[in-house]
């Protein structure tokens, strides 16, 4: 895992072995929580450099690969687990899912830890609407197409229900981590290798797509960063990309 320093543009080596982390988030005290497919866990990063593992089993048995995380004002942590990283030695260690594959959600209080959703077919990247009423996850093997899928948050905020397709990808089109700005739009990683779809895609909060940044290379995940969130950061194939924009990051992402 690599740190890249704004004043200085250092890049220097955070954290080695990473265990193969893949999504990361920060929590509303800005500690690191980091997806590992090598370790099949979600973890977190305490200021004194510690890690806590805050899930790596449901009902006794190990997770998957989980693969993006969120986390909501209440201090929930949500994230998706598939199986992408335990089908090979590429992006984790080959070995049989356990589990089924599931979106999580872990209570900021109590730390327990239930399934929200377990009906999305290879669930990806997350992330919530501004106001937090809905959550958006990616449906990484959606037939015959890729999707992303909108679903609302209970009044509670434990659950989630009315599952609904927002954006159906297309023929070839695949969508990876995304973020929500302050105006309900989403901001999405997407393709793999082919030039006229590699970049970051941007959709109306109903779906439409209004923007798209094209990248000499596939974009597999996005954050918006800076003192004011209006800096979106694309981690690319093999790059680091950033781009000011006219609109700001929702908090919690």
């Amino acid at each position: 895992m690599l740190k890249w320093e704004e004043e200085t543009g250092a890049v220097s080596v955070y954290r080695r072995p990473s265990d193969f982390g893949n999504g990361n988030t920060r929590d509303r005290q800005g500690r690191l929580v980091t997806c590992e497919h090598g370790g099949r866990r979600v973890t977190r990063t305490e200021y004194d450099g510690t890690v806590t593992v805050l899930a790596d089993r449901w009902q006794g048995r190990r997770l998957n690969s989980p693969s993006d995380v969120v986390v909501k004002s209440d201090g929930s942590v949500w994230f998706t687990d598939q199986p992408f990283g335990i089908l090979g030695n590429y992006e984790g260690h080959k070995a049989d899912p356990e589990v089924p594959q599931a979106v999580y959600r872990i209570d900021g209080q109590t730390g327990e830890m239930t399934v929200v959703a377990d009906d999305v077919l290879g669930p990806n990247g997350l992330c919530f609407s501004l106001d937090e009423s809905i959550l958006y996850v990616v449906e990484s093997r959606g037939v015959p197409n890729r999707k992303i899928l909108a679903y609302d948050v209970t009044t509670d905020g434990r659950e989630i229900e009315a599952k609904r397709v927002l954006i159906d990808a297309g023929p070839g089109g695949i969508p990876d981590g995304m973020r929500c700005d302050v105006d309900g739009n989403l901001w999405c990683g997407w393709g793999m290798g082919t030039p006229e779809l590699d970049g970051v895609m941007v959709f109306a909060p109903d779906g439409t797509p209004i923007g798209r940044i094209a990248l000499p290379e596939s974009c597999a995940n996005v954050c918006f960063g800076g003192v004011k969130r209006n800096r979106l950061f694309m981690a690319a194939a093999q790059s680091l990309y950033a781009l000011y924009v006219n609109t700001l990051g929702a908090p919690g992402g």
